[in-house]
Parts: C-alpha cells; sequence; structure tokens
C-alpha cells in the first residue's frame, strides 16, 4: 500500500514542469525553486512511492507514422459474461490503443488509430465484429483533437 502524501508548493512545480516537458534538468528546477537536486530527486522519489505519478513515457505522433484515423468505437456485447473474453482478443489488436468499461449503451468503449479509412473499416469488419460475443459495433472517427492533457493539481 502506498503512502499518503501531502503536495506542497515545491512538489506542485516540480510536477508541472515534468509533465510539461519531462526533459527538464533537475538541476534547473533545482535553481527555480532554491533547493538542491539531490532535494529534487528525493521529493521525486517520494512522488513515485505515493502512486501520484504512474511512470514515464515518451510520446509518439501517431501521424507520423501515417495512423491519420482515429476513431471511437462503442462495443455492444451479447452478454455481460463474456466482457473478459472479449477484451482477451481485443488486446491482441495493435491498433487498439485504448479500452474502457462503461455505463450506459456500450459495454467496450475503444479507442483506434489506423493509417486510413480503409483499415480502419477492415478492423472493424475482419477483427472486432468477428469477437465471439460482439453483437455489433457503433464507431465514431475523430475530425479533429483540439484537447489533450493531463490533469491539473
Amino acid at each position: 500500500m502506498a503512502k499518503k502524501l501531502k503536495i506542497d508548493g515545491i512538489d506542485k512545480i516540480i510536477i508541472k514542469r515534468l509533465v510539461n516537458d519531462a526533459r527538464t534538468p533537475i538541476l534547473s528546477i533545482a535553481r527555480e525553486v532554491g533547493i538542491s537536486g539531490a532535494a529534487i530527486h528525493q521529493r521525486l522519489r517520494k512522488l513515485d512511492e505515493s502512486d501520484l505519478i504512474e511512470g514515464y513515457k515518451m510520446v509518439l505522433n501517431p501521424k507520423a507514422l501515417g495512423y491519420t484515423t482515429t476513431a471511437f468505437v462503442g462495443v455492444f456485447l451479447d452478454s455481460a459474461s463474456l466482457y473478459s473474453s472479449a477484451i482477451k482478443r481485443l488486446k491482441e489488436i495493435p491498433e487498439i490503443v485504448e479500452s474502457h468499461y462503461t455505463t450506459g449503451n456500450y459495454a467496450i468503449f475503444i479507442k483506434i488509430l489506423c493509417k486510413n479509412n480503409e483499415d480502419l473499416m477492415h478492423l472493424l469488419n475482419k477483427d472486432i465484429q468477428t469477437i465471439k460475443g460482439v453483437s455489433r459495433t457503433e464507431t465514431f472517427i475523430s475530425l479533429d483533437q483540439q484537447i489533450d492533457r493531463q490533469i491539473k493539481i
């Protein structure tokens, strides 16, 4: 179980700088807040241990890799008991980058990145709709993404 942690003003500055640009040098942040680089590292370790930080990752630009179509797909299941097996199969499809178990009409709501609309259609018809228990899907193609951010602290 992770320790409960209080976040002070210095922690907030550290987090904001690194969320904005994870390559920000620790010493640059240390100079800004007026403490040592070692103290910044110690605070980051405590933030890690508190489970506030989920991880560190490089973010790729899908369009630079040729993935120009983003779609959201609501997946209807014949039965809620088929959820686990459907998720297992969906995890095998690399173009699916997010999956959510939701309330409302869809049992599963997924985000897909595809090279184009033709690839999306193939993925829907040949890979997703053939999964045992998937009764139908409803697809929404994203025309543009205006907001992409993390939660504010």
